[in-house]
């Protein structure tokens, strides 16, 4: 059962937020969707928003600024939660830690994180909703994300292209199985059989040469981002990209950080982007 918590009107259109029971990860999950003027019987596009640690569902909504983009092409934009809540596993509530508590937007298949840290199946149940309750059109679905959530829309995307037609990201973990966040939360949610690890990794994914997204995929990269040298690793997705053939527009941007300031300033180019591929 899905459950209205709140609705704002905005841009003529209307934010609202929900809470539903999740099949895949087996407790309650919230969401965001936000729907625009004249959304009532017709099937729209609609994108998806993943998220990045220490978020939550309201994160975007409130400090995007995406409504009034989304208003004007005829977007739908959700927004999930980035974890489970609840699942009663040690360590959940450090959610700095990668590996005990941030979602990552994988299945787990090690324990204790098996059961319920299931972020993955979650977000493609989650598409399966907003398609039957909010009347979105499963042709024309996209997917983007910030940091972990940017790791998570390029993952998602590259293992479903029949799913998720458009794909872009901001400062995303592209090159997980080689930083230190990766490798925690991979070692944590995967264990140590590294050779599990690159179905989770959109530069290995993409190093497997199949072009999944002709008309290309976009990134916007900070150059002030204090995570960009050890973490982030943007070079490594677009070299496999260049030897892939999969067509990849990276941008960097001068005196740009990691937060929020930076995704509303470039959040527009991406709604748009998504949008021309979208239809």
């Amino acid at each position: 059962m899905t459950t209205l918590i709140s609705e704002h009107a905005s841009f003529g259109g209307v934010q609202r937020f929900y809470q539903h029971d999740s099949s895949a990860i087996g407790l309650p999950m919230r969401f965001s969707v936000y729907l625009p003027p004249g959304h009532e019987g017709k099937r729209l596009p609609v994108l998806f928003y993943l998220a990045g640690l220490t978020c939550t569902e309201e994160t975007f909504a409130i400090k995007a600024g995406a409504q009034r983009v989304a208003a004007e092409l005829g977007l739908i934009v959700v927004a999930p939660d980035t974890s489970p809540r609840g699942a009663g596993v040690p360590g959940e509530s450090e959610s700095w830690d990668f590996g005990v508590g941030a979602g990552f937007y994988l299945d787990a298949t090690a324990e204790p994180w098996a059961r319920h840290y299931r972020m993955a199946s979650y977000i493609l149940e989650l598409r399966e909703l907003v398609l039957r309750e909010f009347g979105a059109d499963e042709a024309r679905c996209g997917i983007f994300g910030h940091s972990m959530g940017g790791h998570g829309a390029l993952v998602l995307a590259l293992r479903h292209p029949d799913l998720f037609r458009s794909v872009s990201a901001f400062a995303p973990i592209a090159a997980p199985s080689r930083c230190p966040w990766g490798e925690k939360a991979f070692g944590g949610y995967l264990g140590t059989d590294r050779s599990s690890w690159a179905a989770w990794d959109a530069t290995e994914l993409v190093s497997q040469g199949a072009v999944r997204f002709p008309a290309g995929i976009l990134v916007d990269q900070g150059l002030a981002d204090k995570f960009l040298p050890d973490q982030l690793n943007p070079h490594l997705f677009e070299e496999a990209c260049r030897v892939a053939g999969q067509p990849l527009t990276l941008r960097r941007h001068e005196g740009y950080d990691h937060g929020y300031y930076f995704i509303a300033s470039f959040v527009e180019d991406h709604l748009r982007f998504h949008a021309g591929q979208l239809g």
